[in-house]
């Protein structure tokens, strides 16, 4: 039996013989699959520790952890039955897609021109390996920006304890284009050693000393507050820069690595390509890199950020909007990876980034959501869900990752969009105008309208001190976060179906752990009469009500038992016990009298609780939810009140035939297991308003 999460984990991928590579990022298990037909989702879904499951194209397939994925990929990796699978897991060699997407969403917007597929999946798995580090980095200039706005430690760099503490973090950030040529190189199967020895070439004392030498010759660009300088090499002239925290140049250098790597492969005996291969390599693409690539690199990161900064300064507003309303749609999909490189080029050219501050919105504003439904999983006593937000929250919260939110949540519940996108909306108007009525001055004396920072940082709690105009940040963040939580747990974040099938659930819970009839006819007399007393005080509506014995047929037709409806949610009765009506007429009525908890806007299901508390479904015909509302003429909204036989919605079913849909309408009662006994009566023709099941308290 599978004890341990990592042993679960295999059973539901389809056993280890199933694995042929296994890697992981900062919150994801990544597998390559012999068959991907083979694995169990709904096991991984609801599998405690496991924060969603993920189809790819082919047959990859994702499972969302969370902040502890090191550990499970370790325990998995040690377990003795993953001894011989997957020959390439270790150094996942063999895994063509990282993009962060869900099977559907990676059909429609990735994998139509296979080499943008690939560029993008270069720029996420260079970057991806070193977030921990980068995440660490911005924590601690935080906490120093926030110890200095306290006045705890002096705004001072010359003091050697402040020189020591920079250092900690500028480190990170002045090494940044050695680590992100290593992984680069990594991903284009070149030694990723060769890859960062080479981009070190450009960050020795000996070549920035260059930049003082008596026959450098520099120009001042007061634009950018940059120096460009050019040497004299061997009589050809080679343009300098500072190189450190560059992220474009290494990426162009390890592509150009790649071709010259391979094709040396090929020509050079294999007795001697230890030696010569690198020796010929940190030669020419030393060089190549020195003279040409690295200068282009430098223009290409500096046009692109000054670009974004003339729109950030002529047309705040439109950035500041956008770019909160763009990125839930690129994170999912992997495109986000050219912005965050542009902020890193940003604090290297102008010293200071202006993205982050509109991106912050959109973070916070996905956390928000994650918060609502956190509060609903609480108030509906959805253990799984619940134990999915807190986590997915606290990561976002602490840690400014949003990917446990997207796929532990958000991609599997697509309403969470339209209520998340009008934080990220409303958020990015608040830090657009706040902005420009309260711009922020750089270190250079430059007036920016915006929020800006010195640092790249990852947008939580823990680093809203790194931002300059701190106020404008905060209270933006909180606009979109509110904002967000607010719309969840006013309008919901699951369809009428999934709602249902959670309280249908909470309430079989809740009746297992509920005292059995021979304990409760055990108590003592004197508790029953003083329970009894208490109900009839506090509980008076509800016995008044007249108790609910049957349920009516909600439309003409023959009645069937769910198990021969076809839809297998309805008959393992996880939405509680019913019957099946196959349709003679077009009208559906309610089949009792009560109130309208829920109505789905395509009008194929209706929610309906009784005064004493019998909670019915009715679900017309199987997936036609897919039909978008058309066909269905809705005839009441939600909180209203019907009585048994108003009509609730008359549909075409012809055209639900036509679209290949089964228009076998469902009806069941959702807190069956809070009940004595739900009887249907089934083999029967009947018409709107007879009697179909009976119902015992």
């Amino acid at each position: 039996m599978a004890d341990s999460l990592a042993s679960q984990i295999i059973t539901a991928i389809g056993g280890p013989e199933n694995v042929r590579s296994l890697t992981h990022c900062a919150t994801r298990l990544r597998f390559e699959l012999a068959d991907a037909s083979k694995v169990d989702q709904n096991a991984l879904e609801h599998m405690k520790g496991v924060l969603g499951a993920v189809p790819q194209s082919g047959d990859r397939f994702q499972v969302v952890i969370g902040g502890g994925v090191a550990t499970v990929y370790e325990n998995i990796m040690h377990l003795p039955e993953m001894a011989n699978a997957g020959a390439a897991s270790a150094s996942g060699e063999g895994q063509k897609s990282n993009a962060d997407v869900k099977a559907e969403a990676r059909s429609k917007a990735r994998g139509k021109v296979a080499w943008l597929d690939s560029f993008f999946e270069y720029l996420a798995d260079s970057f991806r390996p070193i977030l921990g580090v980068l995440l660490g980095a911005s924590i601690i200039i935080a906490l120093v920006n926030l110890l200095i706005s306290l006045n705890v430690i002096p705004n001072d760099e010359v003091s050697a304890g402040w020189v020591f503490v920079k250092a900690i973090w500028k480190g990170v950030f002045y090494f940044l284009p050695i680590m992100v040529a290593y992984n680069a190189s990594k991903k284009l199967k070149v030694d990723p050693w060769l890859g960062g020895a080479i981009m070190a070439i450009l960050m020795t004392p000996q070549f920035t000393s260059l930049m003082d030498a008596k026959t450098t010759t520099c120009v001042e660009n007061a634009a950018l507050g940059t120096k460009s300088c050019t040497a004299n090499i061997f009589g050809i002239p080679m343009a300098l820069s500072d190189y450190s925290g560059n992220v474009f140049v290494p990426l162009l250098m390890a592509a150009v690595l790649a071709l010259v790597y391979h094709g040396l492969k090929k020509i050079i005996p294999e007795s001697v390509q230890l030696v010569f291969v690198p020796f010929f390599c940190m030669i020419i693409v030393g060089a190549l890199t020195a003279f040409i690539i690295g200068p282009i690199g430098v223009w290409v990161g500096n046009g692109l950020g000054v670009g974004l900064a003339w729109m950030n300064t002529h047309a705040p507003f439109i950035f500041a909007i956008i770019i909160p309303l763009l990125y839930p749609f690129l994170v999912p999909l992997g495109l986000h990876w050219p912005l965050n490189a542009l902020m890193l080029m940003n604090i290297q050219t102008l010293g200071y980034d202006f993205i982050q501050g509109p991106m912050g919105v959109w973070n916070f504003a996905c956390f928000g959501a994650t918060a609502g439904v956190l509060f609903i999983a609480v108030r509906d006593k959805d253990k799984d869900m619940r134990q999915t937000a807190l986590g997915a929250l606290a990561a976002g919260l602490l840690g400014g990752v949003s990917e446990p939110s997207l796929y532990g949540i958000h991609l599997r519940y697509k309403l969470v969009y339209k209520r998340m996108l009008v934080g990220c909306g409303l958020g990015g108007v608040v830090i657009a105008v706040l902005g420009w009525l309260f711009p922020s001055v750089t270190a250079a004396g430059q007036t920016v309208h915006g929020v800006t920072t010195t640092a790249f940082a990852f947008t939580s709690l823990l680093t809203i001190p790194v931002f300059d105009q701190m106020w404008v940040y905060a209270v933006s963040i909180a606009v979109s976060f509110l904002t967000s939580f607010f719309l969840i747990i006013t309008f919901d974040y699951r369809t009428p179906e999934q709602k249902a099938e959670v309280l249908a659930r909470a309430a079989a819970d809740q009746k297992a752990a509920a005292p059995t009839v021979e304990a409760k006819e055990a108590a003592p007399a004197a508790t029953t009469a003083t329970a009894t007393a208490t109900a009839t005080k506090t509980e008076a509506p509800a016995a008044a009500a007249a108790a609910t014995t049957v349920v009516n047929a909600p439309v003409a037709g023959h009645v069937i038992a769910l198990d021969e409806t076809g839809d297998p949610v309805f008959a393992s009765r996880a939405l509680g016990e019913g019957v099946g009506i196959q349709p003679t007429d077009s009208e559906v009525v309610a089949p009792v009298s009560g109130v309208l908890q829920t109505v789905a806007e395509t009008g194929h299901a209706f929610g309906i609780k009784t005064d004493d508390g019998v909670e019915v479904l009715v679900h017309v015909g199987i997936d036609t939810v897919k039909m978008n509302g058309e066909g269905f003429a809705v005839k009441v909204k939600a909180d209203e009140r019907v009585n048994a036989g108003d009509p609730l919605v008359s549909v075409d079913f012809a055209k639900v035939k036509d679209a290949g849909y089964s228009t076998t309408t469902l009806m069941t009662v959702l807190n069956t297991a809070a009940l004595t006994s739900v009887t249907p009566k089934t083999g029967i023709d009947v018409k709107a308003g007879d009697e179909v099941i009976d119902i015992q308290r």
